[in-house]
């Protein structure tokens, strides 16, 4: 398979299923937005002050917004039949 230079992605088999790294980066994408999440809503629970409570909805909000991006890119993945689900 011919390469273009700075292509954002390699493909290469395994059990004869393709796997692109892009797709493994979305995947951890999803896994660092549910950590955001954990941590924001543990924090907000033991937080002390109305400081803590602003900077826990900051990252939450953000792993929202990172979380829309992620499922808006894997949809368009699929779309171009380069998604497969791991499983």
């Amino acid at each position: 398979m011919d390469m273009a230079p700075g292509r954002v992605f390699s493909i290469w088999r395994w059990n004869s299923a393709v796997t692109r790294q892009c797709n493994d980066n979305i995947r951890k994408i999803f896994e660092l937005v549910d950590r955001m999440i954990e941590i924001a809503d543990a924090g907000d629970a033991q937080r002390e002050d109305s400081g803590c409570g602003i900077l826990y909805g900051v990252v939450r909000d953000s792993a929202f917004k990172i979380r829309q991006l992620a499922v808006k890119e894997r949809e368009a993945h699929i779309r171009k039949g380069w998604w497969r689900e791991e499983g």
